[in-house]
């Protein structure tokens, strides 16, 4: 997105590897049409996740703080979805808490359930964790002291785990039983987070000034620490990906600005070993060659 309040705008873009080509999917301003003068998010800060039926889904964010008000017709972010081969989009819902933005969030493919996390527009109503059936168009639960900025998804069970800061109680929420989100033995950082593995594991890593990577065992609930991310003076990361064999992690330290000081290293982390590997420093080659400095 731009970041612009209070009529910003964010996109969806599809990376075609075959054609090394990009095309638009989204453009939320230009779907939403709302009147002149009404809040118009700045950004896409969720994931953006495909369900089983086929539909990208993801929220909206703001793009600034002090602009979800009533003033600028402010009643909550939106959940959206994108049918890529339909090239349809669809509102799912506006507002499944209401006068909250949506900076979190994760899909289960299968039950299609939206879990999110937000952001309170005022600044002073906690963050709600929140859980949306699509198919029943409803909100299952909504609690607060939700999810600060990611969540655990664990496919295998369907079952979501977050924290409410980083390191702090592990909470857990099971779509099987109905029941609202529960505390459970343990503690993490989860800036941001991994899908499941095939052996069940999944990994995390804590915000910034930490990035201490954490493994969480989807099958027993076991959190371990494996080791650190920072491979230089940047230690913020918010982008984490496991291989398909579950043996390496995949990251760049420095998000929200600041990789470039270490020359924007793209890093890979041997779980087994503990070993790091830079793959290769993009600052300042693309800085060089096309005249960009990719700062996160």
């Amino acid at each position: 997105g731009d970041h612009e309040k209070p009529q910003g705008n964010a996109f969806v873009y599809e990376y075609d590897p075959q054609k090394k080509s990009l095309r638009t999917l989204v453009n939320v301003k230009k779907f939403l049409d709302l009147p002149a003068g009404h809040y118009v998010p700045g950004k896409i800060h969720s994931r953006i996740d495909m369900g089983s039926d086929g539909w990208l889904y993801f929220a909206t964010h703001r793009g600034g703080t002090r602009i979800t008000t009533d003033e600028y017709h402010y009643k909550g972010d939106w959940i959206i979805r994108h049918h890529p081969q339909t090239n349809k989009t669809e509102i799912v819902v506006q507002a499944p808490v209401p006068k909250h933005c949506i900076p979190t969030s994760v899909l289960d493919p299968d039950r299609l359930i939206f879990y999110g996390g937000t952001a309170a527009g005022n600044r002073v109503d906690p963050v709600q964790f929140f859980a949306y059936d699509i198919r029943k168009r409803k909100v299952l639960h909504a609690v607060p002291n939700g999810p600060y900025r990611y969540m655990i998804f664990a496919r295998s069970t369907g079952r979501i785990y977050y924290v409410a800061e980083d390191g702090g109680p592990l909470m857990r929420y099971d779509p099987a039983d109905g029941k609202p989100p529960e505390q459970i033995a343990g503690a993490i950082g989860m800036r941001s987070a991994t899908q499941e593995t095939d052996d069940g594991y999944v990994y995390t890593i804590s915000t910034r000034g930490d990035a201490t990577l954490w493994r969480f065992n989807t099958k027993t609930e076991k959190v371990d620490r494996i080791g650190n991310a920072a491979v230089g003076s940047q230690t913020y990361v918010t982008s984490l990906d496991i291989d398909p064999t579950g043996r390496y992690l995949y990251y760049v330290c420095g998000a929200h600005g600041g990789s470039q000081q270490d020359g924007t290293p793209i890093v890979q982390f041997d779980v087994k070993t503990g070993g790091k590997k830079i793959l290769a420093f993009i600052h300042p080659f693309y800085e060089q060659k096309y005249g960009y400095t990719p700062l996160g």
